[in-house]
């Protein structure tokens, strides 16, 4: 078993393609893209196709403070800064269709 993507619902399609700013494997209009993560598909499901209230992917990144700063300047809202966890820096943030992320780095 291996994960295929993570699904993440969204309330406008152009507006999550743009935020997450990955390139777009595949679209079906307002209902889905898949988008290439990777490594593992990046799933958004328009609000015909929400089949999940919420998810909460994890991504890895080089500086996580750095990120903070160039997600928020594309919209999104910090739910908790950087700070230091056991084995890794992470911050969560919301984009701006309500949907929790982590962004992390190995320490």
């Amino acid at each position: 078993m291996k994960l295929g993507n993570v699904l993440i619902p969204v309330t406008d399609l152009d507006e999550a393609i743009a935020f997450y700013g990955l390139p777009v494997k595949f679209r079906d209009g307002d209902r889905f893209a898949a988008l290439d993560g990777g490594g593992v598909t990046v799933a958004l499901a328009g609000p015909a196709e929400h089949v999940t209230a919420s998810a909460a992917p994890s991504y890895k990144v080089d500086d996580v403070a750095l990120a903070v700063r160039e997600m928020t300047g594309r919209g999104a809202e910090v739910v908790r800064g950087p700070e230091e966890g056991p084995h890794e820096r992470r911050a969560v943030l919301r984009d701006p269709s309500g949907n929790v992320f982590v962004l992390y780095s190995p320490l």
